[in-house]
Order: C-alpha cells, then structure tokens, then sequence
C-alpha cells in the first residue's frame, strides 16, 4: 500500500521493474512487473484518492483487502478464506516454482534474507516436481545415448 510512482523504475533489461525495501528487514527487493500488474497500475494512475496520496493505488485497510479478496475467492468459486498472506504464499509456489523460476529468484522477490526461509513457503507441488523428473529422465536418456 505504500508503493508510489517513485517505485517504479526502469531496470537493467530496460523493462520496468518494481524497486523497493521489505518492511520487516529493509532488505531491497527488486521485481520485474508482469504486463498484467503493469496493467493493474496503469488503472489506477488517474485515480484521485492515489493521487492525493501519492501512491500506485488507493490506501485501504488490511482488513478491506481480505474483505475483497473474500469476494474474488466467491467470484471464482475458490472454496478457501483468502489472505493476503495465502496470495503472497500461492504467488511463492503456484505462480513461480510451478512455472520454474529458481528458488533464488523467488526468495529475491519475496525479500528474503535466507533462502531457507523462502524454503518454509515452497513446498514442491506434484506437478513440479513431476516436470523436473522428466527434464532429469531426458537428460539421463541423453547421456546413454552418446
């Protein structure tokens, strides 16, 4: 909620990127922004409430976000009580390590300090760990064959 127009920067592959500090630890934090979010924050740049308080996006209480998370969860027939912290965990596994990016990125982006803490959160899920089996099973075929 606290992010401003001052967050976003232009990172070193030239595409914006999102340049901040976690709360908790200071630690710097820097993400590249996906076209959606660029797209999510690009709706909000005329919205006077964010102006007014500088910010990407209008100031609403943690309670008011889980309310609205609540009503996307009903919209989407997700039968589970969303969080902010379920959303930023389900970003950790499902949204990152599902698609492969390595540990070390999302432990980068989540802000932490210690990538086992980013371990705590990325537990392997079937389906990654079934792709990754397959990519080592395919290297393995390789090698005999040579």
């Amino acid at each position: 909620m606290q992010l401003s127009s001052e967050n976003i920067q232009i990172g070193i592959d030239k595409q914006y990127w999102l340049f901040t500090n976690r709360e908790k630890t200071d630690n710097p934090v820097r993400i590249p922004i996906l076209p959606i979010a660029l797209d999510i924050i690009n709706k909000y740049k005329d919205d006077m409430k964010a102006i007014i308080q500088n910010r990407l996006f209008p100031n609403i209480s943690n309670q008011k976000l889980n309310s609205y998370l609540k009503e996307i969860a009903d919209l989407c027939q997700i039968n589970k009580n969303l969080t902010f912290h379920l959303v930023r965990h389900t970003f950790a596994t499902t949204v990152t390590l599902t698609n492969g990016v390595p540990i070390e990125s999302v432990s980068k982006m989540l802000g932490h300090s210690k990538i086992s803490t980013t371990q705590l959160y990325a537990k392997v899920v079937e389906k990654k760990l079934g792709e990754d089996m397959e990519k080592l099973k395919k290297k393995l075929i390789e090698k005999q064959v040579v």
